[in-house]
């Protein structure tokens, strides 16, 4: 049996769990992203408290490198990261994307594709398809919308829109094949590939796994 710490700070809604394997035990979220930081290291204790575990038990801290917002992904990441060197266990990342994506899967549960998208801003979305194996159609990019966005593929496959950007779809796209499902991260599906990530012996390298943005943070600088 392995026990997994997953924690998902990357988007708007924050998520964390402890799963033994696949098995979700306790489970909190937080919708308030910019209390992410201050949310994290009290849930987890509390899923702690909640589970009758402790943190010295664990085996493994899964986390979401992104995409999706850059100071969530950074709270997740150096969480996970200084817990992973303080208690020297293995660090699992994980595709915010592939997440969303799952959850959608194992939802609806059709032989469609699934295409995760994390709001940008304006028009742009982070976002891949999968089908329902996820198995990545289109790889992972950072996508500004319009009316030729999927064009090709969903005149012959339905299509499932999911996370928080998939509500723009509907300003450009109209197709009785484009669905949206509004539900978010499943707690269930993180810790599905995670304690995959586990079993297979995937892991990261605490000191050099990185972030995954899609596109460069910039900065303005005024005085210029």
């Amino acid at each position: 049996m392995a026990l997994i710490l997953n924690i998902d700070t990357a988007t708007e809604t924050a998520l964390i769990s402890l799963a033994e394997n696949d098995l979700v035990l306790s489970f909190a979220i937080n919708n308030d992203q910019k209390d992410h930081a201050s949310f994290l290291h009290p849930a987890i204790q509390d899923l702690f408290v909640k589970t009758g575990r402790t943190i010295k038990e664990i085996d493994a801290i899964a986390v979401t490198s992104g995409p999706g917002s850059y100071t969530g992904i950074r709270v997740g990441m150096a969480s996970a990261k200084g817990l992973c060197y303080a208690l020297q266990k293995p660090l699992i990342t994980i595709n915010t994307l592939e997440v969303i994506a799952l959850s959608s899967i194992q939802k609806i549960n059709e032989n469609a594709l699934y295409c995760p998208m994390i709001d940008a801003r304006r028009m742009e979305v982070f976002t891949a398809v999968f089908d329902k194996d996820l198995i990545e159609i289109v790889p992972a990019q950072s996508l500004i919308l319009d009316k030729s966005s999927y064009q090709d593929l969903i005149q012959t496959n339905k299509f499932y829109f999911s996370g928080s950007g998939a509500i723009k779809i509907k300003d450009v796209l109209n197709h009785e094949n484009a669905l949206i499902d509004h539900e978010q991260i499943r707690p269930e599906s993180m810790a599905k590939l995670s304690f995959n990530c586990y079993d297979k012996q995937i892991f990261s390298d605490v000191s050099y796994s990185s972030p995954v943005y899609l596109k460069e943070f910039y900065s303005v600088n005024k005085g210029a």
